[in-house]
């Protein structure tokens, strides 16, 4: 979180008291995204503040749209305009397959970002992950070409949010089309977040799609970094369409069921490798 000029706290109570609120509030968020939920009683003993106060904050979050309000405690929102696919098999496939490993890359991923970056995520599950755990008040821009991630950031009134704009294909909500890469002549980018079929130390990322892999070598390009966020199963293999290639990676996130024997070509080309 931004520091904050320690005059402002100790002249304006109520200004401390916001940031104080502020920091419990990042806590939360980080404890739910690493475990997938929180409750009352263990927020109480860790921050050290009363049930009261917890609940109070759940209740805060709960309004801004950053979580879920259970019995004890909170999880992880799920938006409403997914409701339409949940008797789609393949998209429940893609939800569930490794679910607990992509919310862990998304909260390491989230955690490598600096305040006032612009930061960019390619479709998929695993980079959805990396949205729902960005830091509060960072003054963040986020460039999506997924329309799903534009409606999940819609609350977040401390995020600025640019949609590439394209014609909406495949199954993840992906944008692509000479539109969408036409978007991206001018902006540049801090980070990128690169989801992706496969990782393969020889053949690099790679897509499935034709469309998407080429708006993503675009992004790539204009990108200073470039993070891959892979679960275990993604890696190795290789599909149909190149992203980039594998020592254009500046770090690997990815879980802890990936192997060293697996990694290891990774950090030989100097790529920084996180597991999770």
């Amino acid at each position: 979180m931004p520091k904050r000029k320690s005059g402002v706290m100790k002249d304006n109570p109520e200004s401390a008291a916001i940031v104080k609120a502020e920091a419990r509030y990042q806590v939360i968020l980080n404890d739910m995204h690493k475990t997938g939920s929180v409750s009352v009683d263990a927020l109480a003993e860790q921050l050290q503040v009363t049930v009261v106060t917890i609940r109070r904050d759940l209740d805060a979050l709960e309004r801004k749209g950053l979580l879920h309000r259970t019995h004890g405690g909170a999880m992880p929102i799920q938006p409403q305009f997914y409701e339409p696919f949940r008797r789609d098999r393949s998209f429940v496939m893609q939800v569930d397959r490794q679910a607990d490993e992509k919310r862990r890359i998304g909260y390491a991923a989230a955690a490598l970002i600096e305040p006032d970056e612009t930061i960019a995520v390619t479709p998929g599950t695993t980079a959805a992950a990396v949205v729902r755990a960005l830091p509060l008040n960072y003054n963040l821009t986020v460039v999506t070409s997924t329309a799903n991630v534009a409606v999940e950031l819609s609350k977040r009134k401390d995020i600025k949010v640019f949609v590439t704009g394209g014609t909406l294909h495949g199954e993840w909500f992906s944008l692509v089309g000479p539109h969408a890469q036409r978007s991206l002549d001018n902006i540049l980018i801090h980070t990128l977040f690169i989801g992706a079929d496969g990782l393969d130390p020889d053949w690099g990322a790679t897509s499935f799609d034709q469309d998407e892999a080429d708006l993503l070598r675009m992004m790539v390009a204009h990108a200073r970094r470039r993070v891959a966020v892979v679960d275990h199963t993604k890696l190795g293999k290789v599909a149909n369409w190149k992203i980039c290639e594998s020592r254009n990676l500046h770090a690997l996130v990815t879980d802890t069921q990936a192997t060293d024997e697996a990694v290891a070509p990774f950090r030989e080309m100097g790529v920084e490798i996180i597991r999770v």
